[in-house]
């Protein structure tokens, strides 16, 4: 398996010191000079990346010949990267940090405005065709735009992950995903960003997508986690799975790779997500293996709640921040979260304050880890968490009889003692919808691989989303009750 990542490289040093004097000509710090670290930044992180985790990586950029270029090569093939560099008029860009503390003081960039890379050879071409999976990490200098690669790349019957950049050209048409952050997306849609993020994204992600030609986008949302807009209207929403504070710089690179060597590996394209926000976590963290690496690179570094580009730090939602209402619960204080009464007055406390409800429902006949995934995953979309239970009778009718197993007011209390849950309903009708409408939620969420949901036009009348996200394999109700009575 060969994956060929396609994009322009950038030489990054970080140049740290220490700062205990201001200069006497100038009202500026001076900065004494202790270490200098060089890498590779730009799509050379990418390769780096790849390669740190065993892949046979080939880089397919732009280095000219320059002392700038040499250390560039020297560095990613140690890396055992295979470097195909078009030629390069001017000199390779540079950036450089000086950092104290670990602050940046200042960056200097070096190496002039973007210049078109030379011919592509013969070998290059054939690589792109030949490619297991290939990433476009695409830094705005004009590797993205050659002629050549372009055409190449839109032959290839390899999966395509694009990295754009707004300074960029747009993805080749049929991209099996595109990985824009949240700022990039709204930027190359024109979206005004009106509403919440997630309805930003939602927005951006579908335009983007079909004036793309894209298979799929993925917006990235820093410590919000990433929003997955295929197909279908409904978004699936992926979660950021820990929560950390560290540097997101190369956070993205970090996203589009993994999804790249999950789709090289025959991922489907919401399980390369997943991967992938997965892989850009553990990079802000500090736990994916490559320590060393991790927050070199700070190339365009934008995107809401994040430094880089990419999931960015955190945990999902608002982890260890107070919600806009209610109160942080821990288990066994339940009860008082349950009922019309209660829920509609969480709900109308949280909009008063300008937050969002969020809403999800089932049944939960036996709370298993899959439940809870679902329900922290729909917590972090907002300020609380509505949970809309079906009825003893509602859920006899949909499982038949000898359901449910568990009465509903033990349900409601098991859910309520959550502390991912604000408040239980309990509903008697076939479908959520009259509690939906009396409740109007902001968003509406459902674990799985649904397509479409039917709840959908009853919450887009009040302005609302549905959004999906992802579901446990193997966890469901149904196959527990099996397995007990097969034993």
């Amino acid at each position: 398996m060969r994956i060929v990542i396609v994009g322009d490289t950038l030489l990054d040093r970080d140049v740290h010191g220490t700062v205990t004097r201001i200069a006497p000509d100038a009202p500026a710090p001076v900065l004494d000079e202790e270490t200098v670290h060089e890498r590779p930044g730009g799509a050379g992180l990418a390769a780096l990346l790849a390669a740190a985790h065993g892949h046979e990586v080939a880089l397919v950029t732009a280095i000219a010949t320059d002392a700038a270029g040499a250390r560039l090569n020297e560095l990613l093939t140690a890396a055992g990267v295979e470097v195909y560099a078009l030629p390069l008029p001017g000199s390779t860009p540079e950036k450089i940090r000086l950092r104290a503390a670990g602050q940046v003081l200042l960056r200097l960039d070096r190496g002039g405005p973007p210049q078109p890379p030379g011919e592509a050879p013969a070998a290059v071409l054939e690589l792109l065709r030949d490619a297991t999976a290939i990433l476009v990490s695409d830094y705005g200098r004009g590797v993205a735009r050659h002629p050549e690669l372009r055409a190449a790349i839109e032959e290839s019957k390899a999966p395509v992950v694009w990295d754009p950049h707004p300074n960029g050209p747009p993805p080749v048409p049929n991209v099996r995903l595109v990985t824009p952050n949240e700022a990039e997306a709204r930027r190359l849609s024109g979206d005004a960003g009106h509403g919440s993020g997630l309805s930003t994204a939602q927005r951006a992600g579908h335009t983007l997508r079909q004036r793309w030609q894209a298979g799929a986008v993925v917006v990235t949302r820093g410590a919000e986690g990433a929003v997955l807009c295929q197909g279908s209207p409904t978004p699936l929403v992926v979660p950021v799975p820990e929560t950390s504070g560290g540097d997101t710089c190369g956070a993205g690179d970090a996203f589009a790779t993994a999804a790249a060597v999950a789709l090289a590996n025959g991922a489907l394209v919401s399980e390369a997500v997943a991967a992938a926000v997965d892989a850009a976590s553990r990079y802000v963290a500090g736990t994916g293996g490559i320590a060393e690496l991790k927050g070199q690179n700070g190339s365009h570094a934008v995107g809401p709640g994040a430094n880089g580009r990419g999931p960015g730090a955190g945990g999902p939602g608002r982890t260890g921040q107070e919600p806009s209402a209610g109160r942080q619960r821990t288990v066994g204080d339940g009860p008082g979260r349950i009922g019309a009464d209660e829920a509609g007055r969480l709900a109308a406390e949280v909009h008063a304050r300008g937050g969002t409800v969020v809403a999800t429902g089932g049944c939960f006949d036996l709370l298993h880890t899959g439940h809870l995934a679902t329900l922290r995953a729909a917590r972090a979309l907002g300020d609380c968490l509505i949970v809309c239970l079906n009825s003893d009778d509602s859920v006899r009718r949909l499982k038949g009889e000898g359901r449910p197993l568990t009465h509903q007011d033990d349900r409601s209390r098991l859910l309520a003692a959550l502390d991912c849950v604000d408040a239980v309903v309990v509903f008697d009708e076939p479908t959520p919808e009259p509690v939906l409408t009396w409740l109007r939620p902001d968003v509406w969420v459902k674990g799985g691989d649904y397509d479409t949901l039917p709840e959908t036009e009853v919450v887009q009348r009040w302005g609302g989303q549905t959004v999906i996200v992802p579901y446990l394999d193997g966890r469901s109700t149904t196959k527990t009750i099996a397995e007990a009575r097969r034993r």
